[in-house]
């Protein structure tokens, strides 16, 4: 049994307009217009002086359950969408273990779905710790990166990307949030740039996501009525009133509160809403949610889970 014992967020205090980060990226006016009054975007998080070991380590200082229990983690795990996401030699997750004091952890990353690897690092982490019988034994999964480069920033027509962190510590024994289902599936003739390849994954972008997350309940042996909450990445607003309407599904049950404030934070996005849904008492025990996300490449993936 897979599950989440405890998640903790965090978000930078400085905040960037869209329009700012538009201009850094040289958008038009016109598209700077679309982001906000079309996607939902107003503002993004951005730690300028920061390190992506700095957001991870931010990120884990809020994970209180993770005290004293230190020597129960046996991997800590980065997951992450870009696959270098810091200057050779610099190793953040590596730095991360080793500033916790989990030398004895096995630290390894993983980018195989871009930002729809936090789920397979849940899912993965899961099953290790399952086979290594170890009733007692944890993972830390970290997400969150630095918005460095121009490509880092955006993702073209679609998000503007922010700054955010979410630590995940996994386990098998915890009743808390138990794993019930999860699914992903890899559509990977959009992993080549083309703007014919653009087109068609726009066009097939909801009915793929609308897939996975009725994918993802029907191994939990659930359908969309048992669901209180869809908790998303936040890529844009608009999007998931498409996969809303193609559901079926109240759009007001899908966790869409971050998106103006925070922008896409790559992997950490469904933690960070779960985060923030908690803070704010929307989640009530025996609810069922879903996690759901889609990574470039392209991978939607979608988990289930009761609180």
């Amino acid at each position: 049994m897979t599950s989440l014992e405890a998640v903790a967020a965090y978000l930078p205090a400085h905040r960037v307009p869209i329009e700012r980060v538009g201009e850094e990226l040289g958008l038009a006016p016109a598209e700077i217009k679309v982001f906000r009054r079309f996607f939902g975007l107003a503002e993004i998080c951005r730690e300028p002086d920061g390190t992506v070991t700095d957001l991870l380590m931010a990120t884990v200082d809020k994970l209180d359950a993770l005290r004293g229990r230190e020597q129960h983690v046996r991997y800590v795990v980065q997951a992450r969408t870009m696959p270098v996401v810091a200057p050779y030699p610099v190793n953040p997750v590596h730095d991360v273990r080793d500033a916790l004091g989990l030398e004895h952890a096995t630290a390894f990353a993983l980018t195989h779905h871009a930002c729809a690897s936090g789920l397979l690092a849940v899912d993965l982490c899961g099953k290790m710790l399952a086979a290594d019988g170890d009733p007692d034994a944890l993972a830390l999964v970290l997400t969150g990166e630095k918005t460095y480069t121009e490509a880092a920033r955006t993702v073209p027509g679609t998000a503007i990307n922010g700054e955010g962190g979410a630590a995940v510590l996994v386990g098998t024994r915890d009743e808390r949030d138990v794993v019930l289902g999860y699914a992903a599936r890899t559509h990977g003739r959009f992993n080549a740039v083309a703007d014919e390849l653009t087109a068609e994954f726009q066009q097939v972008y909801t009915e793929a996501l609308a897939e996975v997350m009725l994918a993802a309940l029907d191994t939990a042996g659930l359908g969309l009525d048992d669901v209180a909450w869809v908790f998303p990445h936040n890529v844009n607003r608009i999007s998931w009133e498409r996969v809303a309407r193609r559901l079926g599904f109240p759009l007001d049950r899908i966790f869409l509160d971050n998106v103006p404030v925070t922008g896409h934070c790559f992997c950490a996005d469904p933690f960070i809403n779960y985060r923030t849904a908690r803070d704010l008492g929307r989640l009530a025990p025996g609810d069922r949610y879903l996690l759901a996300t889609v990574g470039l490449g392209a991978t939607f993936s979608a988990m289930v889970l009761e609180h």
